[in-house]
């Protein structure tokens, strides 16, 4: 009976036009939906899968918050042991190790600068290395002062000399470079980062061999900066391929040394969210009294005084720009799309050296370092002096190659 109708069938369209044939019906596709959800690993277990799990529920969370405080507080929020890294630092050779933990290439000289720029002509420049100079002789020779606390010369002459300086400079450049007479001034501000840059095992305690990443903080204090509501323009490509190497070095931080401390994890510029001069410009650093050249040198040190200088500009610029772009709502796992540039002039007062920075990543942690090509870059200048030395009323041997830098770096703005 079965066979006679699937004959009936078969002949059923035998003889019929190729347009008349019957097809037979559509099968669905077979789609049916679990009953059950995934499987995924545990949140509490000690598993590989589960530690992944964890990371990647806390990776959601920051990419879900709605603002930046939010988003700050969730990546600063877990409170671990971390390594604070002082951006003046006597420590040989600081500057490499400090290359590393930034992931920033050292080039000595300055970038070439995009577009024309503002400039000054011989006349109002001539105004100002006098105006230079008045405040040179108002405290170092008018100004009769006594002697200072032990190690704390500097704040007596040279702080307020610098201080002045950055004002007389700033405003005298605002009509040449309107951004500087929008911009904000802070004097001796707080700036803090937080970053991760490489993994370790954890060697004691109830976590003992979890590999935990390498926790680093900045806590530097400029003694006067320059913010603006404009973002300064980038000195190269963000792709830019430089052919120098970032030094690796292979040991713990201890080894430099460095030392673990336990306190709130902080990403502050200087200022708040909200605050409408969001970029930096130009930030000024004092050098330490213990930072003498002269003792240096006789203790067969002098190679490391333009050490000392490199490290805190990679340190001090490093944490600037970087808080700047973590304000913008970048961080390690969602990496920069444009590049952030700041300016930096460290001096004693007398020698002035110059660096400029440009943060291409915040891709530090283990997990989010996979472009080798990207970098940090810094630029930066061998110090020197302003000026040979001040008799009377007289200052003998003023550099007007050092001054003319001076002007270009106040000069520099948005495009």
């Amino acid at each position: 009976m079965a066979a006679h109708r699937i004959v009936h069938l078969v002949n059923r369209d035998a003889g019929l036009p190729a347009h008349l044939i019957r097809s037979p019906a559509p099968v669905p596709p077979s789609n049916p939906t679990s009953l059950y959800p995934p499987i995924v690993a545990s949140l509490t277990a000690k598993s590989k899968a589960a530690r992944r799990r964890r990371v990647e529920e806390h990776y959601r969370l920051v990419r879900d918050a709605g603002s930046v405080s939010d988003r700050l507080k969730l990546i600063t929020g877990l409170q671990r042991l971390k390594y604070v890294v002082y951006p003046q630092t006597f420590a040989l050779n600081a500057d490499r190790w400090y290359q590393h933990f930034t992931k920033t290439v050292y080039l000595p000289g300055m970038p070439a600068v995009k577009g024309p720029g503002p400039s000054i002509g011989d006349t109002e420049l001539s105004e100002i290395k006098s105006l230079v100079c008045e405040n040179l002789l108002q405290e170092f020779h008018y100004v009769r002062k006594g002697r200072g606390f032990l190690y704390r010369d500097q704040e007596l002459s040279t702080a307020p000399f610098l201080t002045s300086l950055v004002s007389a400079l700033s405003c005298q450049c605002a009509g040449h470079n309107p951004v500087l007479a929008q911009g904000a001034l802070d004097l001796k501000p707080q700036v803090n980062f937080y970053w991760f840059r490489g993994d370790t095992v954890v060697p004691r305690g109830k976590r003992k061999g979890r590999i935990d990443p390498i926790r680093f903080q900045i806590d530097d204090k400029p003694l006067v900066q320059i913010r603006i509501p404009k973002q300064l323009p980038e000195f190269v490509p963000l792709d830019h391929t430089v052919p120098e190497d970032v030094p690796v070095i292979k040991y713990e931080p201890s080894r430099l040394p460095l030392f673990k401390r336990q306190y709130e994890n902080n990403v502050f510029t200087g200022s708040r969210i909200e605050d409408p001069c969001k970029f930096g410009h130009t930030q000024l650093h004092l050098v330490p009294d213990r930072f003498k050249r002269e003792r240096l040198k006789k203790s067969d040190l002098g190679d490391q005084i333009e050490v000392f200088l490199r490290a805190n500009a990679i340190a001090s610029l490093f944490a600037w720009t970087g808080a700047q772009a973590m304000y913008q709502g970048f961080w390690s796992q969602d990496d920069v799309t444009r590049p952030f540039v700041s300016q930096g002039i460290i001096s004693d007062g007398k020698y002035f050296s110059f660096f400029r920075y440009q943060l291409n990543t915040l891709a530090l942690s283990a997990d989010s370092d996979k472009n080798p090509s990207r970098k940090n870059i810094c630029w930066g200048t061998q110090s020197s002096p302003l000026y040979e030395s001040i008799d009377g009323n007289d200052i003998k041997g003023f550099n007007d190659a050092v001054f003319k830098q001076l002007v270009e770096f106040f000069l520099y703005s948005p495009q």
